[in-house]
């Protein structure tokens, strides 16, 4: 059973409230009934197992069963800074790195990103973004939701990273080391932000302003992949080497 996101403010003592799209999503998509037990977690890194005292089209009521705090984060936090792919490949890159673990996921505007958006369709956007990384969390079991951001220029990506992230950017075969091989920070404290670029890669001057930034080259091997399938590849490889998957 996924764990299901709420807001804090459903919690009373021990019972809990859920009221509009969730319930919907529980009473008619799910079936859940009376009786069940379902998983609930807040954004203050808590989870709630919760059993169902009553369900109808107005409110879920639950009575808490336990409670869970998140485990203190033992690795370093994963910025993805993607520039925009076209149709429905940025929502499957999206799903796959909220699933992944990724903190954050940053689309990028580059010079040849193919599906250029529209200004007034950058919230909305956005927010549709950010409904497939709550629905990819809860799938995948997280503690958190990853945050998907206002769509933004690569050059302010490259340059708005806090101090000490380790910054990476994903460039063809032979252009940089692998990303098997770089040192990454081994604490909570630690950051780490890889930029991915369209289909098109990225044009030499953005390489070179990435470079101006800090952030290393870096290859996945010898293989050509599609741009929505070197972020994954390139999560997981991280992940792994973070000892949070494998």
């Amino acid at each position: 059973m996924p764990v299901f996101f709420i807001t804090a403010d459903h919690v009373q003592d021990d019972t809990v409230r859920i009221e509009g799209p969730l319930l919907h999503h529980l009473r008619s998509s799910l079936r859940c009934q009376v009786g069940e037990e379902v998983w609930l977690g807040d954004e203050a890194k808590q989870r709630y197992r919760i059993q169902i005292v009553d369900i109808n089209r107005r409110v879920l009521s639950g009575r808490i069963l336990e409670r869970q705090r998140m485990p203190s984060p033992t690795g370093p936090t994963l910025t993805i800074g993607q520039a925009l792919l076209k149709g429905e490949r940025m929502d499957w890159v999206i799903q796959k790195a909220s699933e992944l673990g990724a903190a954050s996921l940053i689309p990028l505007v580059s010079r040849q990103v193919i599906a250029r958006p529209r200004a007034d369709r950058l919230v909305p956007q956005q927010q549709r973004w950010q409904r497939i990384a709550l629905e990819a969390a809860q799938q995948a079991e997280r503690w958190e939701v990853p945050v998907v951001h206002t769509t933004c220029e690569a050059t302010e990506f490259f340059a708005g990273q806090p101090v000490h992230t380790v910054g990476l950017i994903l460039t063809e075969r032979g252009d940089g080391r692998s990303l098997a091989s770089v040192a990454l920070p081994s604490g909570p404290e630690g950051r780490v932000a890889i930029a991915v670029g369209p289909e098109g890669g990225w044009t030499k001057e953005e390489r070179g302003n990435a470079l101006h930034c800090g952030f290393t080259p870096v290859t996945l091997g010898t293989r050509i992949l599609r741009a929505e399938t070197a972020t994954v590849v390139a999560l997981a490889i991280l992940q792994s080497r973070l000892g949070e998957l494998g």
